[in-house]
This record gives C-alpha cells, structure tokens and sequence, in this order.
C-alpha cells in the first residue's frame, strides 16, 4: 500500500507522526464509454456555454451558482486562503463510547500507520484507547476538507473513520411515521420467533458479491467467443395478505434451511470418516497382494556388477 497522506496525531502535548492509507477498496467491474459499432473511446472537451470555445484546464476554476443563478468564480489563491486549522494534524477533542455514536455518521475508512520516531507513543495511546473500551472523536483535514472522525483500534492498528457533520444526515420524514398501525401481540411474538431462529454470528467470508462474478463471467465468455445465456429472472415477491401465515412459514423455513445445513454437515463429516477407512483397507489389500506376488516370483539368476 501507498500513503496518501502524512500528517501526526495530536494528543494532549504529545505529538504522534503517522502515514495515512486507504483502509478500504471497492471491488467493481469498471467499463469505458464506446463507440459501439468499433468499440472506439469516447472523449469529452471542456467548451465554454457562452462563446462555444475549447477551455484548457489551466484556465478552468470552481464556480459557486447564487439563488439569482448568478455565478461567484473561486480560484486556488481563495481556497488557500481558507483557515484549516487540522491541517496536517489530527486533533483528539474527546473520548467516548462506540455504541453513543451512529454508524450513519461514518464515511470512509483509513488505517494509520506510525512513523519510526513516533512507534513508542502510538503503541502507548493504542493501548490505552483499547482498555479503556471508547473511541477517540478527532477532527482532521483531508483533500482540502475538514472532518469529524472516530479513532478505534482494529487488528492493533488506528482506524480513521471520517465523519459526516450532523446537517449532512437527512431526517427521515416518512407518511407512515405519522399512521397509527396496530401490530397484534401474537404478530409481534411471532417475528420476534423468527429472529431468534434467524440468529448467527456473522462472518464476513461467507457472503460474496454474486452480481459482480456473474459479470466477470459474462465478460470472460465475451472473450472466449462463448454464447451468453440470460438466467431466467426471479419472480417478484408480492406482499403478504396473512402477515402471521407469512411469518409462521418463514420461521418453518429458516428452521428446516438451518437443520439442512446441520445435516449437510454431519453427511460430509461421515463421508469423510468413510473415505478414510476405505482408502486404508485399499491400501492394505494393495500391500497383501504386493506381498504375495513377490512370493510367488522364482529367483532368478542376477547380473553382478563389477567395478
């Protein structure tokens, strides 16, 4: 990995050097806009709206578009201008619990690795953070923007989490908050069955991104020269008429899928037993038989070597 950032942790008066990495990447089937008849790239100009001319970058700058839809330009001397007082820095403000903060809130992840002279105090405030089961809440500038974030640690390394600011996060006004739905007891016992017959602990290796293969399939036959088959799609699910039917054959469901999965795994287990007393039986026949055909060959005469 390659560092994008370089900046320290600033921690009371203690002052802890760190590169920044991408903790996350996104796996993604990436495509370029073609010509389809002869698959050449498309390509865009940059053309001014007023007088139709091609603009370099050079002379391209950010726009702000007033409520008058007039237009207030911005060049690199007003954003340098700006007073990012975290540059370079990532200011612990607080400690707090984990769970006090919404996971909506979190944006992108980053680890944080020490620099050489700053190993000692990171492994000392690592610690410390761990023990003490909070999250440290940090403000930083990254790319020209300044962020709340959460410190944590993972693995025993600081995790960077940016944050969105509280006016970022949209209320949720939805017609149906403001209904009064009646859920009946016995509905609510029953979903809460199914939970509990749902419940795991979750790993993340066992979920996989199955629309990403099929798509790198579809484009490995693309090249074999292979004819593609379009899978039949699945058919729409509809809402339930009896919710409690619903839930009652959803809960059967997950109880026969899990006791499938149990069984699966007792027949593998058993087949692998079985495997493993047969292939030691053949192995001991193959010796027997061995064993009698070299009884069986009458000694002949042998050729000596001689030096």
């Amino acid at each position: 990995m390659r560092s994008i950032w370089k900046g320290a942790i600033s921690f009371g008066l203690v002052t802890i050097p760190v590169k920044l990495y991408s903790a996350t990447e996104q796996k993604d089937v990436t495509f370029h806009q073609v010509h389809q008849a002869d698959g050449g790239r498309i390509k865009y100009k940059r053309v001014c709206s007023l007088d139709g001319e091609e603009v370099p970058y050079s002379e391209i700058a950010k726009g702000y578009e007033l409520a008058t839809g007039e237009i207030v330009v911005l060049t690199e001397d007003d954003f340098a201008e700006l007073p990012l007082t975290t540059s370079r820095r990532i200011d612990v403000l607080q400690f707090t619990p984990a769970e006090q903060i919404d996971p909506i809130y979190f944006a992108k992840s980053y680890y944080l690795e020490p620099e050489a002279q700053g190993t000692k105090p990171y492994v000392l405030l690592r610690d410390a953070l761990e023990r003490s089961g909070q999250v440290a809440v940090v403000k930083v500038a990254l790319r020209q923007r300044e962020s709340l974030a959460t410190l944590r640690v993972r693995d025993g390394v600081f995790v960077l989490e940016t944050m969105l600011w509280p006016d970022e996060v949209r209320v949720a006004e939805f017609a149906f908050l403001e209904e009064d739905v009646e859920v009946r007891p016995q509905e609510l016992k029953m979903a809460e069955s199914l939970i509990e017959t749902m419940v795991a602990d979750f790993d993340p290796a066992e979920h996989r991104d199955a629309y990403r293969e099929a798509l790198q399939e579809v484009i490995e036959a693309k090249v074999a020269g292979k004819e593609i088959v379009a899978p039949e799609a699945p058919a729409e699910g509809r809402p339930a008429v009896d919710l409690m039917a619903a839930l009652r054959a959803s809960v059967e469901a997950a109880k026969k899928e899990r006791e499938g999965t149990a069984a699966a795994g007792k027949r593998k287990a058993s087949a692998g037993k079985t495997r493993g007393k047969t292939s030691e039986k053949a192995a001991e026949k193959v010796t027997e038989k061995a064993a009698g055909e070299e009884k069986k060959t009458p000694a002949k005469g042998r050729t000596r070597r001689t030096a």
